[in-house]
């Protein structure tokens, strides 16, 4: 969905064809190792925009080959772009999949959680390590929000790889509580709801 959003406003700046947009998306987050965008998902979220009439099309000729598509925005996609511009950005770091994953492991048996916790420590230092090196590689005087949001990204690896730390020094005292059940199921009629009556039968 944010890609969806991110055309819009790139198509705010100028009519692009699919190809400028990617090219553009890319520039502007800077580059793939931030945010690797498909041509299949830019062609694939242009066509949804296009048909909830956000954007609309118009052919360029082009000499000795085909023409190309080159999209515009429309006065409901400019509407809908400052929307999502002015509207608060959602984090969910509750629906952690590591976190999932350790309480099936606890929950079956299937997996021993310490060993869970060395190999995502292990990805998690890897990439800290990656990402480090293109901080450093960033220039703040000439890409100074390129260098923020790694920042950023380093400093959520250094949280996740706290929180392991924490999650392995308690295991042994999560394992020694029961696992969360299920709330059963209460039988009947929800709480409010009528009581049919009796059909009557004229004889």
């Amino acid at each position: 969905m944010s890609v969806r959003y991110a055309l819009l406003g790139l198509l705010a700046q100028q009519p692009r064809h699919g190809y400028q947009l990617r090219a553009a998306f890319e520039a502007v987050i800077g580059g793939k190792a931030n945010w690797d965008v498909r041509p299949a998902q830019v062609y694939a979220s242009l066509d949804r925009l296009e048909e909830a009439g956000l954007i609309r099309q118009r052919s360029v000729g082009k000499a000795g080959g085909p023409e190309k598509r080159v999209y515009g925005l429309t006065a409901a996609g400019r509407k809908k772009l400052r929307a999502w511009l002015e509207a608060e950005t959602e984090r969910a770091p509750e629906h952690d999949e590591f976190f999932l994953k350790l309480m099936i492991a606890l929950a079956t048996g299937a997996a021993q959680p310490r060993d869970m916790i060395h190999v995502q420590r292990t990805a998690l230092y890897r990439r800290l390590h990656a990402v480090t090196g293109r901080r450093q590689a960033t220039n703040p005087k000439t890409s100074l929000a390129h260098a923020l949001l790694l920042d950023q990204a380093v400093m959520h690896l250094e949280a996740d790889l706290h929180w392991l730390d924490m999650i392995e020094a308690r295991l042994e005292e999560v394992q020694r509580q029961p696992l969360p059940r299920p709330t059963p199921r209460r039988r009947g009629r929800p709480p409010g709801a009528e009581v049919p009556s009796p059909m009557r039968h004229d004889g």
